[in-house]
């Protein structure tokens, strides 16, 4: 069986979906594997490296497709453009990545008969914690985004005490305690911040204080019972966030930093912090919003930008957090989808077994023979 690599396409993605290392593992598993020329460059990978682990580095997506039986995607195949990749599937390939799934998209894949599994769908079990790319590329995003806000931010995070004076430490506040959330927290602390955060969910409180930070928060019976089976936040009601905004308001305007990663899964990112809290910080506070690619946590984000208000607060929208950290997203990644497909792998058939009954497969699977399959995206729920 042919395993197809392709190139990102899209504006500003730079990871890509296997490295040398992961391609030697699948060869390892009696596939074949094509990786198009030039797909991990932004990542630091040479067309050389993947040559050397035993790809086929074809010249063009229609020579990457041809004859595939599984297609690895960073992000969803596109259907328009200089280069169609959704018309160059095989019928009958699997389909792993991002897809960013909807009820159209799914039936698309549908038509084309593309077997698509949607990894960003993948359960919150311990079984499946070895292939979940939301928090592989979440913790990362973490950690960029205290770097980003290092490098904008005018003076130093850890107190510094020189003859001529002292500095002090900076003060950093994240918004969102999931694994992005903590990964800023702990990067914030170990540049020498003084870092407090805040989360909806009960058992972030907790966390965020294993971690060497304080909790910031309004605390009440809804916010008890604000987190899902799957471990994410629920939407809560305009009452709690008008007591929650009360506290966080009069907390935010001392900040130095602030860091934003809060989202609520299939929905646009909830509103955090807005227009007035921006303008009640200092002349030189930076905020960091992760959740920029879902609408923004910050009312004054403008996606993919990097803006500064009048008051001189700076903020960073950009998107694609973990693709500003390319190579370790990259590796990441790769190795979530290798181990999806080495968990459901058929030694004898050298082809991957994807039962129907399978919690992880019923996760991620949107289509199937031509079919949609995915509970939340066939036609009678997408009406």
């Amino acid at each position: 069986m042919r395993l197809a690599v392709l190139k990102e396409r899209r504006p500003a993605e730079t990871r890509v979906a296997a490295t040398p290392e992961t391609v030697k593992k699948f060869i390892g598993l009696g596939l074949t594997v094509a990786v198009e020329a030039g797909a991990g460059l932004t990542a630091g990978v040479p067309d050389a490296e993947y040559a050397a682990a035993g790809a086929e580095v074809a010249p063009d997506a229609a020579t990457t497709l041809a004859g595939a039986g599984i297609v690895l995607k960073v992000r969803a195949p596109l259907g328009e453009g200089p280069v169609d990749e959704l018309a160059l599937i095989p019928r009958g390939a699997l389909l792993l990545g991002q897809l960013q799934a909807d009820a159209d998209t799914a039936a698309t894949y549908a038509r084309l008969g593309i077997d698509a599994g949607a990894m960003e769908l993948l359960p919150r079990i311990t079984r499946a914690q070895s292939m979940d790319i939301l928090s592989s590329q979440a913790n990362l995003a973490g950690y960029r985004a205290v770097i980003e806000a290092a490098a904008a931010f005018d003076r130093g995070f850890p107190m510094l005490m020189t003859a001529a004076g002292t500095v002090p430490a900076a003060n950093v506040f994240i918004m969102g305690a999931g694994v992005a959330g903590l990964q800023a927290i702990a990067t914030a602390r170990r540049l020498g911040g003084r870092v407090s955060a805040t989360d909806v969910r009960p058992a972030a409180k907790e966390e965020i204080k294993s971690l060497g930070a304080s909790f910031v928060g309004h605390e009440d019976e809804e916010s008890r019972a604000a987190q899902t089976a799957g471990g994410y936040a629920k939407p809560m009601s305009a009452a709690f966030m008008a007591e929650q905004g009360k506290v966080v308001a009069a907390h935010l305007a001392k900040q130095d930093i602030v860091i934003t990663t809060a989202l609520v899964q299939g929905r646009r990112a909830p509103t955090l912090v807005t227009a007035e809290m921006v303008h009640s910080m200092k002349p030189g506070s930076v905020i960091v919003d992760i959740a920029s690619d879902a609408g923004g946590n910050v009312a004054l984000t403008v996606p993919g930008e990097a803006v500064t208000t009048p008051g001189g607060v700076t903020i960073l929208g950009y998107g694609n957090w973990p693709g500003r950290i390319p190579a370790a997203a990259s590796a990441l990644f790769a190795r979530n989808l290798l181990t999806l497909l080495t968990t459901f792998w058929d030694k004898d058939a050298k082809a991957p077994k994807l039962p129907e009954d399978d919690d992880i497969v019923k996760g991620i699977m949107l289509t199937r023979g031509g079919a949609v399959v995915h509970p939340s995206f066939t036609p009678a729920k997408a009406a």
